[in-house]
This record gives C-alpha cells, sequence and structure tokens, in this order.
C-alpha cells in the first residue's frame, strides 16, 4: 500500500492550536487591478497556464521505490537574482493550496542563492509546522519563474540545508523533521493558499507572543527571531507584476483510480478571458485562520474546514464516529467493505453554502496497483476538522484567492468552486 501524505501540507493556520501563525496574515497582499475579468493591461497576455501532473512524484523510483498517491507535481525555475542565466528549473514539486511559500529541498537545488540575514548579521532559518511534521531550512532570496508569471527577489526556505543541520528542540516539538525527499516525498512545495505570506504579523512580535517560526543562526547556536512581514516566506502568486490575486487549479474528473491525470494552474481570477469567476460559488474563509465551515454527519466543524490540494485524501471524524472502518494494515486510511457514498454541506463565512457528494472507498484496494497515482476515494480519519483533500478538485475548478486581494468575486481570502 501507498504511504499516507497527510503532511500533505496544512498550512500552519489549519494546525489547531498553530493557528496564531498565521493569525492576522499580514494583510500585505498589494491590490489587484483586473476587477473584471478583463486583460492584463496593454500588449499581449500574460501566458499565466501552467501543467501539473498527478503522478506517482519523485520518489516512485529507486532507491526509494515509494510512489506517491493524489500528489499534484508541477516544475518552477529558479535564478539567482538579478541572474537571466543562473538558473535552475526544478521538477516534483507539490501544488498546494493548504500553505503559503515556495520550500524547496536543497538536495534538489544547484544553485547558490542569497542568505537572508537578521539585524546581527547572522544568517535566517525557518522551521515550518504542518500536521505531521516541520521543514527546517534557511531562508534564501530568488527569483522564481512559472508559466510567464515571475515573483522577483521572492525570500523562500530551502529545506534540509548541511550548514544548518541542527534542528532546534523547539522546532521539533512541532514535529519530526521533513528535510529530505525520502520523508517529504517531493522535491519541493509550492504554496499558494489564501495568504500573503506564511505566519504573517504574529512573527513580528517579540517574546512569547511569537510562535517561533524564525530563528537567528550565529555559530553559538539559533534563536527564535522577529521577522518583518517583507522578510517573510511570501506568496509567490503576490508578487507577479499581473495574476497576481490568487490561483485556479483545474483537473479532471477521476472515477476510481488512474495512472496520471494533467491539468492546469492558472494564475489571477478575472484578470484574463481564460481565468474568470464565472458561475463559481464564493465561500468566504476566516481572515485569521483561511477555513470554513462543514457539516457533515450531524457534526459541524465550524472554522475547521478546508481545502488542500496538498492532502492526497478527505480527512474526516474519527472512525468510531462515522462507522467507517479503518485499515488493519495502515490505519490512517478508511476500508470500507463497500464504496460509501457520502454528503456534506460547506459554508462560507459569507454565509454562502452548497452540498458536496463525495465517496470513501477501500483503500487497500484502491492503491494495490502502485502505478495508479489519481485515485477517487482515498479517505482516512483526523478528528476536530475536515480536510478536502486533492480527490475534491478532481473534476472542478477550485478558486483559490489571496488576502487582501480584489477579485470578480469580492475581496480575498475565498475559495470557490
Amino acid at each position: 500500500m501507498k504511504r499516507v501524505h497527510l503532511h500533505g501540507f496544512l498550512s500552519l493556520s489549519l494546525a489547531g492550536a498553530l493557528a496564531l501563525a498565521v493569525g492576522c496574515g499580514g494583510g500585505g497582499g498589494s491590490s489587484n487591478s483586473g476587477g473584471g475579468g478583463g486583460g492584463t493591461g496593454s500588449g499581449s497576455p500574460t501566458s499565466n497556464v501552467q501543467a501539473i501532473t498527478v503522478n506517482t512524484g519523485p520518489t516512485a523510483g529507486p532507491p526509494y521505490n515509494d510512489p506517491y498517491v493524489d500528489g499534484a507535481f508541477t516544475s518552477v525555475t529558479v535564478c539567482v537574482p538579478g541572474s537571466a542565466t543562473n538558473c535552475q528549473t526544478i521538477s516534483g514539486i507539490l501544488v498546494d493550496t493548504g500553505s503559503t511559500g515556495l520550500r524547496i529541498l536543497s538536495s534538489a537545488l544547484t544553485l547558490s542563492l542569497p542568505q537572508e540575514t537578521g539585524s546581527n548579521g547572522s544568517p535566517v532559518v525557518e522551521c515550518f509546522p504542518f500536521v505531521d511534521g516541520v521543514t527546517w531550512g534557511p531562508v534564501q532570496t530568488a527569483d522564481m519563474t512559472i508559466a510567464g508569471e515571475q515573483a522577483k527577489s521572492l525570500p523562500i526556505q530551502v529545506i534540509g540545508s548541511s550548514s544548518f543541520s541542527t534542528v532546534p528542540k523547539s522546532c521539533t516539538s512541532y514535529g519530526p523533521a521533513e528535510d529530505d525527499l525520502a520523508s517529504l516525498g517531493a522535491n519541493g512545495i509550492l504554496g499558494i493558499g489564501n495568504f500573503a505570506q506564511d505566519c504573517g504579523t504574529a512573527c513580528t512580535q517579540s517574546g512569547a507572543s511569537n510562535p517561533g517560526l524564525y530563528y537567528i543562526c550565529p555559530s553559538s547556536g539559533c534563536e527564535i527571531t522577529a521577522e518583518s512581514i517583507s522578510n517573510q516566506v511570501q506568496n509567490p502568486v503576490t508578487l507577479f507584476a499581473t495574476d497576481n490575486n490568487g490561483v485556479i487549479i483545474e483537473l479532471p474528473a477521476v472515477s476510481g483510480v488512474e495512472t496520471s491525470v494533467t491539468g492546469s494552474l492558472i494564475f489571477g481570477i478575472g484578470t484574463q478571458s481564460n481565468n474568470a469567476l464565472g458561475s463559481a460559488t464564493v465561500y468566504t474563509v476566516d481572515p485569521s485562520t483561511g477555513n470554513f465551515t462543514t457539516i457533515f454527519d450531524g457534526v459541524t466543524y465550524g472554522d475547521a474546514s478546508f481545502l488542500d490540494s496538498g492532502s492526497n485524501g478527505f480527512y474526516f471524524l474519527d472512525s468510531n464516529t462515522t462507522g467507517i472502518p479503518v485499515c488493519r494494515d495502515a490505519t490512517f486510511w478508511y476500508c470500507p467493505s463497500s464504496t460509501q457514498n457520502l454528503s456534506a454541506t460547506n459554508k462560507g463565512t459569507n454565509g454562502a453554502t452548497g452540498s458536496v457528494n463525495f465517496s470513501v472507498g477501500n483503500a487497500d484496494t484502491l492503491t494495490a496497483n502502485l502505478n495508479d497515482a489519481a485515485v477517487n476515494g482515498l479517505a482516512g480519519p483526523n478528528s476536530g476538522m475536515f480536510d478536502w483533500g486533492l480527490p475534491f478538485f478532481f473534476g472542478r475548478n477550485v478558486y483559490t484567492a489571496i488576502e487582501g486581494q480584489n477579485t470578480p468575486g469580492g475581496q480575498g481570502p475565498y475559495w470557490a468552486y
């Protein structure tokens, strides 16, 4: 059976007690002038479409032989800031609407990028918590290109750098480090969620109110530091010249299992003719947490539900509540004797509601063929929240609007589908 990827990269705002970390999100996004779905200004429109593929990922072959299931991967090009030639294109990057910022494994990066430093001249290193672990590594600066879009002087996290191999206990208290390809399952993460920065105003504070994501690391050892909004790891979309108010993920429908499927990551909402909001329903989210409400099986998950392309299944309730048995060999998956056809209701903070029909299949059966990467019906227990993972995106156009950005559906943050 393929392993679970619940780390599927839930942002800090989704990690319960850690909600303060993206707390006020920072409100740092610049406003977008493309409110009505016209062009991006004079001249030809920017190419705003990037191919994404749900495949078995970079760990499928030797030496790992650990194929990924329900992960949408793409590639990005990073350059030394200001250089048009000192560049590298990196594939196997997981597309994640549940986090913010570009994170690249040091082992996948051949460039030497400028290191961010604190006020005392020491390097800045980040500890970023996900649900089942953390990424630890220095904050460096790159110019990033994807499709025809560019984010210049983008602060990114370089995961697992050998120059910072000792992870502080205050970081691992959030979970184990996922600092190599075997543990991360991807060469990097493209976090394109609802927030402009990965921490926001909480990390600009000093003392006990600081959640402890950013560190300065002199030779004597690393210590938690305050980090300004502009120096935090940024949502690269907000730095685009145009098409900078959100993204759309378009993936085909999947019935059962398929070897792979290909779709599109489209930048901007209502900024070009190919990214109009159309008839999609807007579900605004809590600007402090990035969550909305899901009502399922008589339980209301108030401000504890989210759409996360980085999670590889539906995660909800627990087996004692739902009556769906977990798998004997892997208790992180459900294994009902027959497919369960279920329904839930999503509700935005704006009062918009809509029902969602979904199915839960037997994970042992669904993942029996290790060559199948696109699987509809994977689900597992996760008490206290409702995580709509990648299977939700199959057959839908899902819009993620960024905080503080103007769109035809109003100002972000919101999801729409």
